[in-house]
């Protein structure tokens, strides 16, 4: 998949994890395996119902070794979805270059194959009340929404490399928090429902972030004169 400007990654899936083995492995390596197997069995059911021993013999080691590096499955879960994050938050960066609508459908088509890939955990995390739903793992999810906003206030000049997300306009930030809800809520239901291509719910998503700026500038001159000069060069 391309958009105009630059190609759309394919491959934005995190990677799989590999079935272990009784070879020993440094403390490091082994507790990435752990992670990764963790990873691999949330996609395939959601988080809550995977058990220690399922990734202990997934992993083809012991309990006990199992236990050697996580307190229970609360602390792997935590761990993976901080992985998960780390390598979400490096696939939905676009390049520099390319128009802002170019750089939008590149991050929008990385964060829904990611979803795509880990749709039982997804949709278990976004899930009220969900077991995996802490303090810890929103607080996670919230870098996310972050890099989101302050990406996008970047690329429009409304904020400086590295500025927190506060430094953008008020009004530009609620609306990009407001949007990616939007993105939130249509994914779950996408993923659970399956009635529409992703295409062409990226499409969607896209053209509802630019009336939802579009309202904004009415009411916000910083927003206004750089949205025109955005999407003035798409």
């Amino acid at each position: 998949m391309t958009t105009e400007g630059f190609p759309v990654r394919a491959d934005v899936a995190f990677p799989a994890a590999r079935a272990g083995s009784a070879r020993r492995m440094t403390p490091e390596r082994r507790r990435e395996q752990l992670i990764r197997i963790a990873l691999q069995l949330f996609a395939e059911q959601p988080p809550d119902l995977v058990t220690a021993d399922d990734v202990a013999r997934a992993a083809d080691v012991s309990r006990a070794l199992f236990y050697r590096y996580f307190g229970n499955m609360h602390d792997l879960r935590e761990a993976a979805l901080r992985t998960a994050v780390d390598e979400l938050i490096a696939v939905i960066t676009p390049p520099d270059e390319g128009t802002l609508l170019d750089q939008v459908r590149y991050s929008l088509h990385a964060f829904l194959c990611s979803a795509q890939a880990y749709s039982a955990a997804y949709i278990a995390l976004m899930r009220t009340g969900s077991v995996i739903g802490t303090e810890e793992t929103y607080a996670l999810v919230e870098r996310v929404r972050d890099h989101i906003v302050r990406m996008v206030a970047e690329r429009m000049r409304l904020a400086a490399p590295g500025e927190t997300v506060g430094g953008a306009a008020p009004m530009f930030e609620l609306t990009m928090r407001s949007w990616f809800s939007v993105v939130e809520l249509a994914s779950v239901a996408w993923l659970r429902e399956g009635k529409l291509a992703r295409e062409r719910l990226e499409e969607w998503l896209v053209d509802q972030l630019v009336a939802m700026l579009q309202t904004t500038a009415r009411h916000d001159p910083s927003t206004a004169a750089q949205l025109s000069a955005a999407l003035a060069a798409t």
